[in-house]
Protein backbone atom coordinates (compact mmCIF):
# COMPACT_ATOMS: atom_id res chain seq x y z
CA UNK A 1 0.00 0.00 0.00
CA UNK A 2 2.98 2.32 0.36
CA UNK A 3 3.50 2.41 -3.38
CA UNK A 4 -0.04 3.42 -4.30
CA UNK A 5 1.22 6.38 -6.27
CA UNK A 6 4.03 4.42 -7.93
CA UNK A 7 6.66 6.66 -6.34
CA UNK A 8 8.96 3.97 -4.90
CA UNK A 9 11.74 3.11 -7.37
CA UNK A 10 12.00 -0.51 -8.50
CA UNK A 11 14.78 -2.42 -6.71
CA UNK A 12 17.95 -3.14 -8.66
CA UNK A 13 20.17 -6.20 -8.36
CA UNK A 14 23.62 -5.22 -7.08
CA UNK A 15 26.68 -5.96 -9.17
CA UNK A 16 28.19 -9.42 -8.46
CA UNK A 17 31.52 -8.04 -7.28
CA UNK A 18 29.78 -5.82 -4.68
CA UNK A 19 29.12 -8.82 -2.39
CA UNK A 20 32.82 -9.79 -2.33
CA UNK A 21 33.83 -6.17 -1.66
CA UNK A 22 31.43 -5.87 1.27
CA UNK A 23 32.59 -9.19 2.81
CA UNK A 24 36.26 -8.28 2.33
CA UNK A 25 35.69 -4.89 4.00
CA UNK A 26 33.90 -6.56 6.89
CA UNK A 27 36.72 -9.07 7.39
CA UNK A 28 39.34 -6.25 7.28
CA UNK A 29 37.49 -4.48 10.08
CA UNK A 30 37.66 -7.59 12.28
CA UNK A 31 40.43 -7.78 14.85
CA UNK A 32 43.35 -10.06 13.82
CA UNK A 33 42.26 -12.82 16.23
CA UNK A 34 38.77 -12.97 14.76
CA UNK A 35 40.22 -12.96 11.26
CA UNK A 36 42.31 -16.00 12.19
CA UNK A 37 39.25 -17.70 13.67
CA UNK A 38 37.29 -17.02 10.47
CA UNK A 39 40.18 -18.39 8.40
CA UNK A 40 40.43 -21.50 10.55
CA UNK A 41 36.64 -21.97 10.40
CA UNK A 42 36.71 -21.71 6.60
CA UNK A 43 39.61 -24.20 6.43
CA UNK A 44 37.78 -26.58 8.79
CA UNK A 45 34.65 -26.38 6.66
CA UNK A 46 36.72 -27.19 3.58
CA UNK A 47 38.33 -30.18 5.32
CA UNK A 48 34.91 -31.42 6.49
CA UNK A 49 33.45 -31.06 2.99
CA UNK A 50 36.37 -32.88 1.36
CA UNK A 51 36.41 -35.56 4.07
CA UNK A 52 32.65 -36.07 3.82
CA UNK A 53 32.82 -36.40 0.06
CA UNK A 54 35.75 -38.79 0.35
CA UNK A 55 34.02 -40.97 2.92
CA UNK A 56 30.83 -41.05 0.81
CA UNK A 57 32.88 -42.16 -2.22
CA UNK A 58 34.77 -44.74 -0.12
CA UNK A 59 31.56 -46.16 1.34
CA UNK A 60 30.02 -46.51 -2.12
CA UNK A 61 33.17 -48.11 -3.52
CA UNK A 62 33.43 -50.57 -0.61
CA UNK A 63 29.77 -51.55 -0.98
CA UNK A 64 30.19 -52.11 -4.72
CA UNK A 65 33.40 -54.13 -4.25
CA UNK A 66 31.77 -56.29 -1.55
CA UNK A 67 28.87 -57.07 -3.89
CA UNK A 68 31.32 -57.98 -6.69
CA UNK A 69 33.34 -60.15 -4.28
CA UNK A 70 30.20 -61.99 -3.11
CA UNK A 71 29.13 -62.60 -6.72
CA UNK A 72 32.59 -63.93 -7.65
CA UNK A 73 32.68 -66.14 -4.54
CA UNK A 74 29.29 -67.63 -5.43
CA UNK A 75 30.40 -68.25 -9.02
CA UNK A 76 33.64 -69.87 -7.83
CA UNK A 77 31.73 -72.11 -5.41
CA UNK A 78 29.36 -73.14 -8.21
CA UNK A 79 32.29 -73.90 -10.54
CA UNK A 80 34.04 -75.96 -7.85
CA UNK A 81 30.82 -77.85 -7.21
CA UNK A 82 30.35 -78.50 -10.93
CA UNK A 83 33.96 -79.59 -11.40
CA UNK A 84 33.75 -81.94 -8.42
CA UNK A 85 30.44 -83.23 -9.70
CA UNK A 86 31.69 -83.87 -13.25
CA UNK A 87 34.89 -85.62 -12.08
CA UNK A 88 33.27 -87.47 -9.15
CA UNK A 89 33.82 -91.24 -8.85
CA UNK A 90 30.06 -91.93 -8.87
CA UNK A 91 29.31 -89.77 -11.93
CA UNK A 92 28.40 -91.45 -15.20
CA UNK A 93 28.55 -89.57 -18.50
CA UNK A 94 26.14 -90.14 -21.36
CA UNK A 95 26.60 -88.38 -24.70
CA UNK A 96 23.62 -88.60 -27.01
CA UNK A 97 23.73 -87.28 -30.61
CA UNK A 98 20.38 -85.77 -31.64
CA UNK A 99 18.84 -84.30 -34.77
CA UNK A 100 16.20 -81.57 -34.36
CA UNK A 101 14.71 -79.49 -37.15
CA UNK A 102 17.40 -80.70 -39.56
CA UNK A 103 20.21 -79.71 -37.19
CA UNK A 104 22.70 -82.10 -35.68
CA UNK A 105 23.32 -81.48 -32.00
CA UNK A 106 24.09 -83.37 -28.82
CA UNK A 107 22.90 -83.83 -25.27
CA UNK A 108 25.45 -84.67 -22.58
CA UNK A 109 24.19 -85.98 -19.23
CA UNK A 110 26.40 -86.21 -16.14
CA UNK A 111 24.51 -88.41 -13.64
CA UNK A 112 25.80 -88.77 -10.07
CA UNK A 113 24.27 -91.84 -8.45
CA UNK A 114 25.44 -90.87 -4.94
CA UNK A 115 23.93 -87.39 -4.78
CA UNK A 116 21.09 -88.16 -7.25
CA UNK A 117 21.96 -85.05 -9.23
CA UNK A 118 22.24 -84.61 -12.97
CA UNK A 119 23.90 -81.98 -15.08
CA UNK A 120 22.39 -81.78 -18.57
CA UNK A 121 24.05 -79.88 -21.43
CA UNK A 122 22.32 -79.36 -24.77
CA UNK A 123 24.06 -77.91 -27.81
CA UNK A 124 23.33 -77.32 -31.47
CA UNK A 125 19.61 -77.97 -31.17
CA UNK A 126 16.95 -76.28 -33.30
CA UNK A 127 14.89 -73.54 -31.66
CA UNK A 128 11.42 -74.47 -30.45
CA UNK A 129 8.24 -73.23 -32.06
CA UNK A 130 6.52 -70.54 -29.96
CA UNK A 131 4.11 -73.06 -28.40
CA UNK A 132 6.64 -75.88 -27.84
CA UNK A 133 9.57 -76.78 -25.58
CA UNK A 134 12.04 -79.62 -25.09
CA UNK A 135 11.15 -81.64 -21.99
CA UNK A 136 13.65 -83.92 -20.23
CA UNK A 137 12.43 -87.08 -18.48
CA UNK A 138 13.81 -89.35 -15.78
CA UNK A 139 13.03 -92.89 -16.91
CA UNK A 140 12.32 -94.92 -13.75
CA UNK A 141 11.25 -98.52 -13.23
CA UNK A 142 7.68 -97.22 -12.88
CA UNK A 143 7.75 -95.03 -16.00
CA UNK A 144 8.73 -91.51 -17.08
CA UNK A 145 8.86 -88.66 -14.58
CA UNK A 146 9.19 -84.99 -15.61
CA UNK A 147 12.69 -83.61 -14.99
CA UNK A 148 12.91 -80.18 -16.65
CA UNK A 149 11.86 -77.94 -19.51
CA UNK A 150 14.62 -76.63 -21.76
CA UNK A 151 13.23 -74.06 -24.18
CA UNK A 152 15.53 -73.11 -27.04
CA UNK A 153 14.42 -69.71 -28.29
CA UNK A 154 17.45 -68.45 -30.23
CA UNK A 155 17.77 -69.23 -33.95
CA UNK A 156 21.53 -69.68 -33.74
CA UNK A 157 23.02 -72.85 -32.20
CA UNK A 158 22.42 -72.67 -28.46
CA UNK A 159 24.27 -74.23 -25.54
CA UNK A 160 22.18 -74.67 -22.42
CA UNK A 161 23.26 -76.30 -19.17
CA UNK A 162 20.90 -77.21 -16.35
CA UNK A 163 21.32 -78.92 -12.99
CA UNK A 164 18.60 -81.38 -11.97
CA UNK A 165 17.86 -83.25 -8.77
CA UNK A 166 16.09 -86.60 -8.87
CA UNK A 167 13.06 -86.38 -6.56
CA UNK A 168 13.51 -88.24 -3.27
CA UNK A 169 10.32 -90.25 -3.85
CA UNK A 170 11.35 -91.37 -7.35
CA UNK A 171 11.99 -95.02 -8.04
CA UNK A 172 15.40 -96.11 -9.31
CA UNK A 173 16.28 -94.11 -12.42
CA UNK A 174 17.22 -96.40 -15.31
CA UNK A 175 17.38 -93.93 -18.20
CA UNK A 176 16.72 -90.50 -19.63
CA UNK A 177 14.62 -89.13 -22.46
CA UNK A 178 13.75 -85.88 -24.19
CA UNK A 179 10.59 -85.08 -26.11
CA UNK A 180 8.97 -82.05 -27.71
CA UNK A 181 5.97 -80.99 -25.61
CA UNK A 182 3.65 -77.98 -25.23
CA UNK A 183 5.40 -74.88 -23.85
CA UNK A 184 3.99 -75.43 -20.33
CA UNK A 185 5.22 -79.05 -20.25
CA UNK A 186 3.40 -82.36 -19.97
CA UNK A 187 2.92 -84.88 -17.13
CA UNK A 188 3.83 -87.76 -19.51
CA UNK A 189 5.73 -87.85 -22.83
CA UNK A 190 3.21 -87.29 -25.61
CA UNK A 191 5.12 -85.41 -28.29
CA UNK A 192 7.85 -86.50 -30.71
CA UNK A 193 10.73 -88.24 -28.92
CA UNK A 194 14.14 -86.59 -29.45
CA UNK A 195 16.05 -89.38 -27.66
CA UNK A 196 15.63 -92.14 -25.09
CA UNK A 197 18.64 -93.88 -23.49
CA UNK A 198 19.26 -96.33 -20.67
CA UNK A 199 21.92 -95.66 -18.05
Amino acid sequence: MTDWLGMIPTPKTPRPELREQVLARAVRRLPPLQRRVWGLAAAAMLVIAVGGGGSWWARGTITRLRAERDTLAAQLAALRDTLGFVHGPTTRVMWVPVTTGGRVGAVTIFADSATRRWLVRCEGMAPNDPDETYQIWFITEAGARPAALMTMAADEPTVMTMGLAIPADAERVVGAAMSIEPRSGSPQPRGPMVFRVRI
